[in-house]
């Protein structure tokens, strides 16, 4: 600690200062600044040559470039809290902030995501002001006459009888005690980077400014060049180019869906293929009349598997069926049961039993039901247990 500091330590969400104490012979790395207390600067890093004695006489040096980035970033935050507002409408109240060099973060009250709309006018309301390049005029007067000139109160934030207030321009006239830009002009481009929710009735905006902000818009320059080189597009045509291989993509993926469906069915889709099948369909246990058969499909999902159940059900006539599908370390299961069965075999009872024995669970209704399991190895030993409960 110093009788006196240039160091800004942190406060009302802006960061600490960092850059270097020093002295002939002396070198101390400042890689934070706090206020532990009211009135106390305290300079927190490490001595990077020679020693530190009470008394000593020292030179403290701001990490100017940080501190001007910060500035910009602390000023733009003001604005984004003014087009917030005259966008959303007076509830979109500041509930929190962090203001560093590299981005700036803003957390206020409201009900629901932000439209690219909103934020696009958002962004223009700010860079219009920024552009007007109007002074920022700092002032320090009694609480009293700041209030009456419509200073705003920032989140939560505890003020004495004497406050610091901030002019820029006559929209945006609130009190607080960070560093800020001379002029509007110094904050070059001001770029949202994101939005979203971070608590109930709560947003946040994360955003970038000056070279900061042209760096993140450099970025994504760069990752859209390398797409539209990758797809053989041009940046403007990437769009179209993207959803005609969505398209095509569906597509394909129907097909494929098609040809496994086939298969499972019988090969290639011919009626002998799925009587052979379904001929190995077993008589209900009990006396009960009716079928039990249980299908091994590798490779397909839940829709298809729910397709060739019924469709397999439906040839057999009053009939269980169990379609077992594994894919990678999954297993997939469903049964079905004829209404006219359910009485005695309730398809959600039958799929928790066979699931447990490749390690999984499910349950649906007395008629559908479907699960799934890990232990593949497994399987043939849950179709068995399938027929113990159908076939006896």
């Amino acid at each position: 600690m110093t009788d006196l500091s240039p160091f800004y330590g942190e406060s009302g969400g802006q960061v600490g200062d960092r850059g270097a104490i020093r002295r002939a012979g002396l070198a101390f790395d400042v890689s934070d600044t706090q206020k532990p207390v009211t009135g106390v600067v305290a300079h927190h890093g490490k001595v990077r040559e020679g020693t530190l004695a009470v008394g000593d006489e020292v030179v403290l040096e701001v990490d100017g470039a940080r501190r001007s980035a910060t500035r910009r970033n602390h000023s733009a935050t003001h604005l984004l809290h003014w087009a917030l507002r005259v966008v959303l409408g007076e509830q979109a109240a500041q509930k929190g902030s962090l203001v560093g060099p590299d981005r700036l973060r803003f957390d206020f009250s409201y009900g629901k995501g932000l439209t690219a709309d909103e934020l696009t006018r958002v962004e223009d309301l700010v860079n219009a002001k920024v552009l007007t390049n109007a002074p920022v005029l700092t002032e320090v007067l009694p609480i009293d006459q700041a209030k009456a000139r419509g200073a705003m109160a920032i989140f939560e934030e505890k003020y004495g009888d004497v406050v610091r207030v901030l002019t820029m321009t006559p929209d945006s006239v609130e009190l607080c005690g960070g560093t800020h830009a001379r002029a509007l002009g110094d904050i070059g481009l001001f770029k949202i980077m994101s939005e979203g929710g971070v608590a109930a009735g709560v947003r946040r905006i994360e955003a970038a400014t000056g070279l900061n902000a042209l760096a993140y818009v450099r970025d994504i320059e760069g990752t859209l060049r390398s797409a539209a080189k990758t797809l053989r597009s041009g940046t403007a045509d990437l769009p179209d180019k993207i959803e005609r291989l969505i398209e095509r993509e569906r597509q394909l993926e129907k097909e494929v869906g098609d040809l496994k469906r086939k298969v499972a069915q019988g090969g290639g889709g011919s009626s002998a293929g799925a009587e052979d099948r379904l001929a190995a369909a077993r008589p209900l246990s009990g006396g009960h009349v009716g079928k039990a058969i249980a299908l091994r499909v590798d490779g397909l999902d839940a829709a298809m598997l729910r397709e060739i159940a019924e469709q397999s059900r439906d040839k057999l006539g009053d009939a269980a069926v169990l379609v077992v599908s594994v894919d990678g370390p999954k297993v997939q299961l469903v049964v079905t049961v004829s209404k006219s069965l359910v009485a005695v075999l309730k398809a959600g009872d039958l799929v928790k039993q066979v699931a447990a024995v490749v390690g999984g669970s499910g349950g649906g209704r007395p008629d559908m039901a479907q699960a799934g399991g890990t232990d593949v190895a497994k399987v043939d030993e849950a179709m068995v247990r399938f027929y113990e409960l159908t076939a006896g």
